[in-house]
């Protein structure tokens, strides 16, 4: 077995990972899910043996928040996590106290789920720590040892300290000035859950027909899809009686995505913890209805305007800098509790409407592969934007999947039915299925 992380002590959170642990709370979870369908139902018994042997190689995991006099911290933990079945909604608050984990291993039926804190990593960060807790599960329940482990995390290798860096401070210009900042977006005008609770909702099509769509409108596969959810915005924005779009102030809507970007494809990282700055590609109503293919053109010129390393410079420049903030640092950790979620609402919600993340295409060695159904990723329950999607595909599926902290489906209603009509097929999976 690999040797534990030499050092046992704590250490700082990063840069979003402080955010994400400051406005937590029983509506924000900030606690993302990762669920693996398999072909049988789940041994728990070799599901806890699989994530004791894997806990070994990821020292960095094996932590608890704790509270310090001006920011949160992460220090070892000596407890030993259990897989636990399923009984509450998704994304339930990861409570911050001593010995909690910051991530929960569940199952149920033939599912296994990773929910995981965005305070200690992004969704990289979760599918590089899931992906060698199946390889163990087979191990363990079925003898099945892997040859090829690809981009997977060899549990028998020794720890690498890159892979616990910090690295918004490791590639932090202190020169560089920080992005314009965001004006206000729409928001969509729907009630909210009540606390705790959070719907998900899967939409599966194959990948083949998506690409032969992509590539007959010139864009990426994200670039595709974040325009047909906002074409669906639109419409929904549009098909509001008239007198109620104007007294909602909706025909003044600026339509605005929030796309997070990987920024270890920028810089030679192996961090597991959080690495990724959001950009947000907008449209403005005022101008008048845009077509799909206006749609794609205005992603298309803002993700090339701003996707590129002088500009994602200066929003990594900005994160570092405004933690940095001497006036900051010096406000006690209770007083930064109160105000934090109020200034994450101010300015940062407000300036998109949704989100759209795709976390690419998820690889596993041949001798698992007929063993496992699919992936599906959700995001991080919020108050502010009620509705957002993550995607991610294996093998010939394409899984886009809707997190939602309201009953109302009206969107993703418009959305599946735009890909039906571009001759997609779509098999929906989750709490509602009229669609």
């Amino acid at each position: 077995m690999a040797d534990r992380q030499p050092r046992k002590g704590w250490y700082k959170l990063d840069n979003a990972g402080t955010l994400y642990s400051s406005i937590a709370s029983s509506r924000v979870s900030t606690v993302f899910r990762m669920t693996l369908g398999l072909t049988e139902e789940v041994d728990p018994e070799a599901l806890q043996k699989a994530l004791d042997n894997v806990m070994v190689r990821f020292p960095y995991f094996n932590v608890t928040l704790r509270r310090g006099f001006f920011w949160y911290y992460y220090d070892h933990s000596e407890n030993r996590p259990l897989v636990e079945k399923e009984s509450h909604y998704p994304c339930k608050t990861i409570r911050q106290r001593k010995g909690v984990f910051p991530f929960r291993i569940l199952y149920y039926g033939r599912y296994i789920h990773l929910e995981m804190s965005h305070s200690i990593c992004d969704g990289y960060g979760g599918l590089a720590f899931l992906k060698p807790l199946v390889l163990e599960y087979f191990k363990v329940k079925n003898g099945i040892v892997c040859k090829e482990l690809g981009d997977i995390i060899d549990i028998n290798s020794p720890v690498d300290p890159e892979e616990y860096e910090d690295a918004f401070k490791k590639y932090y210009e202190k020169r560089v000035p920080p992005p314009e900042k965001g004006e206000k977006a729409y928001h969509f005008p729907f009630g909210l859950l009540d606390k705790g609770q959070y719907l998900l909702l899967t939409g599966i099509v194959p990948v083949k027909e998506m690409l032969v769509q992509s590539r007959a409108h010139k864009c990426t596969l994200t670039q595709f899809i974040t325009a047909l959810y906002f074409e669906s915005i639109q419409e929904y924005i549009l098909g509001l009686e008239k007198k109620k779009r104007a007294r909602s102030g909706h025909t003044k809507a600026n339509i605005a995505i929030n796309v997070p970007v990987d920024l270890r494809a920028f810089f030679p990282s192996k961090t597991l913890r959080n690495f990724f700055i959001s950009l947000n590609p907008a449209i403005d109503m005022q101008l008048g209805v845009y077509s799909l293919e206006e749609i794609i053109d205005q992603i298309k010129g803002y993700m090339g305007l701003y996707i590129n390393q002088k500009n994602i410079n200066r929003y990594v420049s900005r994160n570092v800098r405004n933690e940095e903030l001497m006036v900051l640092r010096m406000i006690p950790l209770w007083v930064k509790r109160v105000i934090m979620p109020i200034v994450y609402k101010r300015y940062g919600e407000r300036s998109y409407t949704s989100s759209v993340s795709n976390l690419g295409s998820i690889w596993m060695p041949e001798e698992v592969r007929d063993r496992i159904t699919g992936f599906e990723i959700f995001p991080p329950p919020s108050a502010g934007n009620k509705l957002k999607i993550v995607m991610a595909s294996y093998g010939d599926k394409l899984y886009i999947s809707f997190g939602k902290t309201t009953g109302e489906k009206d969107i993703e209603r418009i959305f599946f039915r735009k890909l039906r009509r571009l001759g997609i097929p779509v098999r929906i999976e989750g709490n509602q299925i009229n669609y």
